[in-house]
């Protein structure tokens, strides 16, 4: 693990890392969220009587459609080619509540591993939009990227990830 941060120059300043020396390589990531719930809220989820419609659907439409923002979030984040966006969402009654996946893949410079983060934290924030009305406790959480591969660094995966 390196000690340099490289979203900073020598001054401390902050700077959008320049990939363009870097090879173009294939690059995939996948990040998880979770969004916990009453039993009862889930039990809209998953018998399709929320208020708003389809939560998972919508939720999972966001996602997708917030990877592809990502570098309109975040500050330092480049514009990729985003090459695949898969968002999953399975209701668990054990957290009680749902459990949500994102997967993106590039062919590029740099990797995705905030496409994937953002994919599933706005998931899980739509998973709360869509059902505030009933439950404003539920609790969002278990934002980590989970694995990653392609570049430089190689592959990683998350040791508690399955």
């Amino acid at each position: 693990m390196s000690d340099r941060l490289t979203h900073f120059d020598a001054e401390g300043r902050a700077l959008m890392v320049d990939v363009g020396d870097k090879p173009v390589t294939a690059r995939t990531a996948s990040a998880s969220a979770h969004v916990v719930m009453l039993p009862e809220t889930l039990a809209r989820v998953t018998e399709g009587t929320a208020k708003k419609g389809d939560v998972l659907g919508v939720a999972r439409l966001a996602g997708i459609m917030a990877a592809k923002k990502c570098s309109d979030l975040i500050p330092l984040c480049h514009p990729l080619p985003i090459t695949k966006v898969a968002v999953d969402l399975q209701p668990d009654p054990d957290l009680p509540g749902v459990r949500i996946t994102a997967e993106v893949r590039t062919t590029g410079q740099t990797g995705v591993e905030m496409e994937a983060l953002t994919a599933a934290s706005v998931a899980a924030l739509t998973v709360y939009d869509m059902l505030k009305a009933v439950e404003k406790s539920m609790e969002i959480g278990g934002i980590a990227v989970l694995h990653k591969e392609g570049g430089k660094s190689g592959t990683y995966r998350r040791e508690d990830a399955q």
